[in-house]
């Protein structure tokens, strides 16, 4: 498996695995099948024949109801993306997130444009048929398949063969897919997992380096698991010594927890 290595400001290492175009297709065909499953549950439900009868001969309707069936699946990798914090139902399942190129959590605009720029790298065929239909070649059925078969692969092979591993809509996104399950777990980064609408307690947070969120992420991470209390007290101790943070009334545990968090958001939104 390929590796992405960045390096932080303060020219610390951390490396991950890209997710492989196999992995990346089994998690395309889970999300497809979900989406197939709910466009055939939904026809089913909604029982077609009774809207025909409701709106026969007004066209528009008929067309209105195709477009609230039809949304959810159109714009499904957009939002379980940005809900899940870089996953849908089959990356999820495959242990793949996304991520930007720099390792912070991609921006709302990120997940966008990736989104949108499916169309190259999925739907190419529908630009190409255009092209093909406005030089009188619409007649030709080989070049046609051809064609679709091309427009349909675009994606795949570039994430085949981009040093990155990334679509079309990756590299424009400057994102990359990578795999959690790995030796080297995203939680031993100093990487946390915000919301698009979390609101930062301790600007004084910005004094801290990399380096030092790594090790009291890593130290913070062992006091826990040991119950070492005496460790955290420490541990607050210097994060209010170094920061200038005043003293606040909140659990160690819990102010710890804040700050990795604060020091994400601040740094990843410099």
């Amino acid at each position: 498996m390929k590796r992405l290595q960045i390096k932080t400001a303060q020219n610390v290492n951390i490396n991950f695995t890209l997710a492989n175009v196999g992995q990346r297709l089994f998690a395309f065909g889970i999300d497809n099948i979900l989406k197939f499953a709910y466009i055939y549950f939904a026809i089913k439900m909604l029982d077609f024949k009774m809207f025909e009868t409701a709106v026969e001969g007004d066209s528009w309707s008929l067309r209105a109801i195709d477009i609230m069936i039809f949304l959810p699946v159109t714009f499904y990798s957009l939002y379980t993306e940005i809900l899940l914090g870089g996953q849908t139902v089959g990356k999820k399942l495959l242990h793949l997130k996304v991520i930007n190129i720099e390792g912070f959590k991609p921006s709302t605009t990120d997940f966008v444009i990736r989104w949108f720029l499916r169309v190259v790298d999925f739907n190419l065929f529908t630009l190409l048929f255009v092209y093909v239909a406005s030089l009188g070649l619409d007649g030709e059925v080989v070049l046609l398949m051809l064609l679709f078969f091309f427009g349909k692969m675009i994606g795949f092979f570039l994430i085949l063969f981009t040093k990155n591993q990334q679509r079309f809509g990756d590299i424009i996104a400057n994102t990359v897919v990578i795999y959690l399950k790995d030796n080297v777990k995203f939680s031993e980064t100093i990487l946390e997992d915000i919301s698009n609408t979390y609101i930062p307690t301790y600007p004084n947070v910005i004094k801290l380096s990399d380096n030092d969120a790594r090790i009291i992420k890593s130290t913070f991470q062992n006091a826990l698991k040991f119950n070492d209390y005496k460790t955290l007290i420490k541990l607050r101790s210097k994060v209010l010594e170094v920061t200038g943070i005043k003293s606040v009334h909140k659990s160690d545990k819990e102010f710890i927890d804040i700050v990795l968090k604060d020091y994400n958001f601040y740094t990843q939104n410099m």
